[in-house]
């Protein structure tokens, strides 16, 4: 644990203009997502992004069920 404590330290003061840059004024605006947002498809892939993280979910909790049970049935 204290291992990847440091590492995780040493990697943010490694880069300390990028992990710690504070924007000053508006923030870019990005022209595809203002696209999407304007036609109404920007909640299309919110829903799309969403069902494959709850698949991913899934997928990973149905897993882990099967490998404790592989592992309890070892013993």
């Amino acid at each position: 644990m204290k291992a990847s404590l440091y590492f995780l330290l040493s990697i943010i003061s490694a880069f300390p203009g990028t992990v710690m840059a504070q924007s000053t004024g508006n923030p870019p605006r990005v022209e595809m997502a203002d696209i999407l947002h304007q036609n109404g498809k920007i909640y299309l892939v919110v829903l799309v992004l969403l069902t494959i993280f709850v698949g991913l979910l899934f997928m990973l909790i149905s897993m882990e069920r099967r490998i404790l049970k592989l592992e309890n049935e070892k013993r």
